[in-house]
């Protein structure tokens, strides 16, 4: 080979040699680029993640009590001639004690909610005062008894009463025959109260501890019917439509339905308290009752199908009752509406989950 040649090869040879030393220059080179521009941005997430500014997680809101309007209290006639009853759907609250004659009456509660129609309404009694002031509750009814006017001279209780106002805050009605035809709405009842300047707003907690999470009672034994005697005249049954995961309402074996939407009346909780009433020894003789609710009393918490017991202590007549399970723990309560029934310690309240519940 001439040295032409041998010269020529020997520089093609260098050639490629500088080729791969800068391919594998640029290769370097760019992993190393690689590299570092990966790890700035790993930097910086990282340093964005620990400036993140953490949003607290919304928690949903309990529908069923809410916003400061302040509650009306709202009597409201359980004698079969007042059946059906208008706007216990949209009470947050229905407590349900016996009267004289074995009758009971209802005590609705609202809050913030329009109600067109709400009756018929009946007169007060002594120990409903109560439940309306541990709810801090403007007292609506039609007449009183006279323990009951006493006690709202007494606690000076923000009352609205039929009989005392100018005939526009309550209507009675042709449908039904007096005394069970009193009628009212809550639009009326705000005119009337806000006329007699009371506060219309409050601050006060429910009285019971309302969450939004599901609360099933896992523990606790089959609640598919309940029965509650709470006399000889008037028995209550409830049963649970597991469809729509409330408690139809029965009185006296005829289901109770609203005097408007002429819907079943439905509950999502119900809360049974024992408690003896007593007659009352005075001038009338009319039978009237009282109530021995002041102090820790037996009961039941019922939703969803199941029952547990509780314990419901009540220290003041304006103090708010709590309900505990029997560990002591205040009871969690399904966000919906609840009827509290009081009923004498010796009533056969009857839990049954049979496979046809029948109302008797």
């Amino acid at each position: 080979m001439s040295e032409k040649k041998r010269r020529s090869k020997k520089k093609k040879n260098g050639t490629k040699k500088l080729i791969v030393i800068l391919v594998l220059f640029i290769i370097v080179a760019g992993s190393v680029l690689a590299y570092q521009i990966v790890k700035d941005k790993d930097n910086q997430e990282t340093v964005a993640e620990e400036n993140r500014v953490i949003e607290p997680k919304e928690e949903k809101a309990v529908q069923i009590f809410q916003g400061n309007d302040r509650p009306i209290a709202i009597m409201i006639d359980n004698h079969s001639d007042a059946w059906p009853q208008a706007g216990l759907q949209k009470a947050y609250m229905v407590y349900e004690i016996v009267v004289e004659g074995g009758e009971t009456r209802l005590m609705a509660l609202f809050k913030g909610v329009d109600v067109p129609k709400i009756g018929p309404v009946r007169s007060a009694r002594h120990y409903f005062l109560d439940y309306a002031m541990e709810n801090d509750a403007i007292y609506t009814h039609f007449g009183e008894s006279p323990q009951a006017d006493s006690d709202i001279k007494k606690y000076t209780i923000n009352e609205i009463d039929g009989i005392a106002e100018d005939g526009t805050t309550f209507t009675r009605v042709r449908d039904k025959a007096a005394p069970h035809n009193a009628v009212t709405s809550i639009e009326k009842l705000i005119t009337s109260a806000k006329n007699k300047k009371y506060n219309m707003t409050s601050t006060k907690e429910s009285v019971l501890n309302y969450v939004t999470d599901e609360v099933n009672l896992e523990e606790g034994q089959g609640a598919i019917s309940v029965t509650i005697p709470h006399s000889q005249l008037q028995t209550v049954k409830y049963v649970y439509d597991e469809e729509n995961k409330v408690y139809k309402r029965y009185a006296r074996g005829k289901e109770q339905t609203d005097w408007e939407s002429k819907e079943t009346i439905t509950t999502k909780n119900i809360i049974i308290t024992f408690c003896d009433n007593y007659t009352l020894q005075d001038s009338e003789n009319k039978g009237r009752q009282g109530i021995k609710n002041i102090g820790t009393f037996d009961g039941y918490y019922i939703t969803n199908g199941k029952a547990i017991k509780i314990k419901c202590i009540k220290n003041a007549r304006e103090e708010q009752t709590i309900y505990q399970d029997l560990e002591g723990n205040e009871i969690k309560v399904n966000d919906g509406n609840t009827f509290v029934n009081i009923c004498p310690t010796n009533a056969n309240v009857v839990l049954e989950e049979p496979s046809n519940v029948a109302v008797e």
